[in-house]
Parts: C-alpha cells; structure tokens; sequence
C-alpha cells in the first residue's frame, strides 16, 4: 500500500470526516455499506432577474466501494436518500 492509499483509508475510517452509507444498485434490492463524504453545497440559479437558491447534495466516495455507479442508483445516508 502506498502513502496515498494509507491517506485515504484513514480519512474515511474517521468519524469526523465520512459517516456509513448503504449503495442499492438499480435493479436489486441488495445494499452493500460503503464509507461517504458529504458535502452539502448551496447552489446559486438564475431565472430571470430572480436568483434561486438551492439545497444540493454530494458524497465523495471511494472507487474500490464504488467502482461503477449508475444513473437512478440509491445512495441511503441514514435517513436519507438520494438518487444518482
């Protein structure tokens, strides 16, 4: 392993940094538990003269738990769910 790798594994190992998260890939019903990040971003829009403020979620997650997310695959955070 690499000091890279090492890096990695101890950020997502900390509580502090990333929290459990479930990954249900479209088309079954098996979760599989993956280590995430999140980041809750606000997201500024223009329509008009009017400017929308938006709530937006990102997870920054690991490739080897990860490796190939798919459009409409479910990410569980707890309570919550969100769709990729």
């Amino acid at each position: 392993m690499n000091a890279f790798a090492a890096a990695m594994d101890r950020i997502f190992a900390n509580t502090t940094m990333a929290v459990e998260a479930h990954w249900i890939s479209t088309g079954t019903t098996e979760e599989h538990a993956i280590r995430v990040i999140r980041r809750a971003p606000d997201e500024i829009s223009s329509f008009g003269s009017a400017r929308i403020l938006s709530d937006t979620t990102m997870v920054d997650v690991r490739v080897s738990e990860l490796a190939n997310p798919r459009p409409d695959d479910l990410v569980i955070i707890g309570t919550d769910s969100f769709v990729i």
